[in-house]
């Protein structure tokens, strides 16, 4: 998910932790290639020393800050509303100040010189989609500016969320060779380079929209993991996996690819949601919010295209039968507005209603209107009652991410 980075300003009185990117010196990178043309991941020169290690039991543990948050979501017991529901309902009574409802940001853009196959990206309803030459899977999200956008700020308030660390898996100092599948704007992969200026990280996603000054160690390409991975076997020390939903077709066949590719010894640490929007305290009725009902339509979405789009529950299960070992699970409550009064929790609300409200509009567009047969009018009334759901600091709702890291086995 992904476009050039940008200094993203809220309204927030705190603002977001900066990235380490924020003062390096950067360096142009070459332009962006289809995976499919370019020349065989070639070998690394050594293999980093693989630690021993003996396989053990998954390991769960709750997010450090957050109160735990349940194992599963509150069970779809019932099958969505349908959008004429909404329509029915009309719009919601608005307040007198709606400022809030969106978010303001300086952009600067910044384009790499590509095939213009890739550029050719599918329209719907006036929004740009990902290029049919690249992927032939059926994306949701966007790929323009107000999608990219989107993905920054969700970027800040991971960053936020998991006090500025990058990753949890006990990865070595020295490595080789890291990969960022789904890499979006590529924020997380440009400041794990920074973070680790020996290693060499490659960013893949379906769209040409990271920025063109990165540091040295980087590249980006432009791959559908959803295709036959071309990296060699046991290549990378680390493979990272964040919100992916709804873009996987086999999420095993996804984890086993990743376990050839990964080194003995190496990692992979994948980051996602439950998808439902819970409360601890009842303020969210799955049969009258607008917010009880994100989760049953997103999952009977996924039940009509025959995926799993909400990967959390199945994640360490699925890690498991590809062949990783010694995993840990953590999960972490997002608040999906500034109702916590716990000062972090509270920030991380503020820049995940930002996430929210961005562009849901886009969001929404895709799975909403082309899977589940809503119409465009459903959908933005629709979009209006989240929006003042949100707004009502009584509706303390929030997602459950869980993040799963394994390793594969020094001996395999």
């Amino acid at each position: 998910m992904a476009s050039p980075a940008k200094r993203v300003r809220t309204k927030s009185p705190t603002p977001a932790p900066e990235t380490p990117a924020a003062a390096r010196e950067s360096t142009p990178a070459p332009a962006l290639i289809p995976a499919a043309s370019r020349e065989s991941t070639p070998a690394p020169a050594t293999p980093a020393v693989a630690r021993e290690s003996t396989p053990v039991p998954a390991t769960r543990a709750v997010a450090r800050g957050c109160t735990p948050a349940p194992a599963t979501p509150a069970a779809e017991t019932n099958a969505p509303l349908p959008g004429s529901h909404w329509a029915e309902q009309g719009l919601p009574e608005e307040e007198e100040d709606d400022a809030d409802s969106t978010l303001g940001s300086d952009v600067e853009s910044s384009t790499a010189s590509i095939g213009s196959s890739i550029l050719r990206y599918r329209t719907m309803n006036g929004r740009t989609y990902h290029s049919d030459s690249i992927t032939d899977s059926e994306y949701w999200g966007p790929n323009d500016d107000k999608q990219n956008e989107l993905l920054d700020i969700f970027h800040h308030a991971m960053t936020i969320l998991l006090d500025g660390r990058l990753y949890d898996a006990p990865l070595p100092k020295k490595m080789e060779n890291a990969i960022d599948l789904g890499t979006g704007t590529g924020l997380w992969a440009i400041d794990f380079a920074d973070a680790f200026p020996n290693c060499n990280v490659i960013g893949t996603d379906i769209s040409p929209i990271q920025p063109s000054w990165v540091p040295p160690n980087i590249r980006f390409e432009i791959d559908d993991y959803n295709k036959e991975w071309t990296y060699k076997p046991d290549f990378f020390d680390f493979i990272h996996v964040r919100w992916l939903s709804g873009t996987v077709k086999d999420w095993l066949a996804f984890y086993k690819d990743a376990y050839r590719c990964c080194k003995p010894g190496g990692y992979i640490e994948h980051m996602d949601t439950h998808g439902t929007i819970q409360s601890d305290d009842g303020s969210i009725d799955e049969t009258v919010h607008a917010l009880g009902q994100w989760g049953p339509i997103w999952h009977e979405a996924g039940r009509r295209i025959g995926q799993v789009l909400i990967p959390a529950a199945m994640m360490e299960s699925a890690m498991k039968e590809a062949g990783f070992v010694n995993i840990v699970v953590k999960d972490y409550k997002v608040p999906i507005s500034p109702w916590s009064k716990d000062k972090k929790m509270n920030d991380v609300g503020l820049y995940f209603y930002a996430v929210m409200n961005q562009d849901l509009d886009g969001v929404l567009q895709f799975m909403f209107g082309k899977v589940m047969g809503w119409t465009t009018e459903e959908i933005g009334i629709y979009i209006r009652h989240l929006k003042k759901e949100m707004k009502d600091m009584s509706i303390h709702g929030y997602f459950v991410f869980r993040k799963v890291y394994g390793q594969k086995p020094v001996d395999a």
